[in-house]
């Protein structure tokens, strides 16, 4: 089979691999889409290096077709359309034994700790499917993992009706936590980026977003102005490697500053450089802050939302590419990353 081999770092190549082979609890899935995902522009670069090991087939956003099944699939059959969550937890650490598995110690994921899915043929475990159905596009379906971050998300920091929101960063993450959060909430959400597409991105899908950004306008200010000074229930922050703008505090801080009295905050980028905090500033408000990581089975929640139409992954996507074109997918997400949100790799 093809597959876009990652052979070092800043390279990738469409080459001949073997066709993996399924032991009796796995499936063999055909891909039809695969996204490029954050997490993958850092395995390019080399940022997760020593945990990645070259050379690698990355991908942990995909959707396929079951062509193969394992002697001891019960719940699945050739034919089916499904989607993969990554996720591998351990089961043994503290933190898999209370059953919350994003916090295993040893997580481990297809597609960075393992061969994924920037490849025509994989092999995963039943117990990693997802059933996606013929309601749901093949290039919807491949968005899954990313919009179940953002249910995720949303869940960790409690979301009900009636709360207000303000969104730090309006990337792939930002977005996929702005279409879960408006399945929960009808009232006011902030979206905050220096970049006029991604903001762009965000009002063309929901209208009644309030766009900032914060080059132009003091978002913490804005947000106070527009809710008569108390601050949003929920700020989320999405930024990830924030650079800094003159006059405003960092991501984290800034949420911090936009929630009311006993607000939530909720961090889910993975930026390397420190954030500098008051912590007072949370004190005072008895407010919470608690961090996202991946998800824990919101596979399920999204694939309902996306059938029922109540979400829209058609914002999320900026380009499609033949996945022989991996390494210019990732060369326009470098160097052009104000024109690109999320590219699919065709399969």
């Amino acid at each position: 089979m093809k597959a876009a081999v990652l052979k070092q770092y800043r390279k990738i190549e469409w080459i001949d691999v073997p066709e993996p082979l399924i032991t009796p609890e796995q499936v063999l899935i055909k891909i039809k889409y695969t996204s490029i995902c954050g997490s993958d522009q850092h395995i390019f670069n080399g940022d997760f290096h020593p945990r990645t090991k070259l050379p690698l087939i990355p991908g942990h956003e995909f959707n396929g077709e079951i062509v193969d099944v394992g002697q001891n699939i019960t719940k699945h059959k050739k034919g089916d359309l499904v989607a993969v969550d990554p996720i591998i937890w351990c089961g043994k650490c503290p933190a898999c034994k209370i059953g919350h598995y994003p916090a295993c110690t040893s997580l481990k994921l297809v597609g960075i700790d393992l061969d994924g899915g920037f490849a025509e043929y994989i092999a995963v475990e039943e117990k990693m499917l997802y059933k996606t159905g013929n309601n749901i596009p093949a290039n919807h379906a491949a968005l899954i993992e990313i919009l179940s971050i953002g249910f995720h998300a949303c869940n960790r920091a409690g979301v009900a009706p009636q709360n207000t929101i303000a969104i730090w960063g309006a990337g792939k993450v930002g977005q996929s936590i702005l279409q879960a959060a408006r399945t929960r909430t009808a009232s006011t959400i902030f979206m905050i980026d220096p970049v006029a597409n991604r903001l762009n991105i965000s009002f063309r899908s929901y209208p009644d977003v309030v766009t900032i950004n914060p080059n132009e306008t003091d978002p913490v200010d804005k947000i106070r102005e527009l809710t008569n000074g108390k601050g949003v229930d929920i700020a989320f922050e999405a930024v990830g490697h924030a650079r800094s703008i003159e006059g405003r505090h960092n991501p984290v801080r800034s949420c911090i500053n936009a929630i009311r009295g006993a607000g939530t905050v909720c961090v889910l980028g993975l930026g390397d450089e420190p954030s500098s905090l008051i912590m007072k500033e949370l004190i005072w408000k008895e407010a919470r802050i608690i961090a996202s990581r991946v998800s824990h089975g919101e596979f399920a929640e999204t694939i309902r939302n996306l059938d029922a139409g109540k979400l829209k992954p058609e914002a999320l996507i900026s380009d499609v590419l033949p996945a022989s074109e991996a390494q210019k997918g990732f060369e326009l997400l470098e160097n052009e990353p104000e024109k690109h949100l999320k590219i699919l790799l065709e399969l």
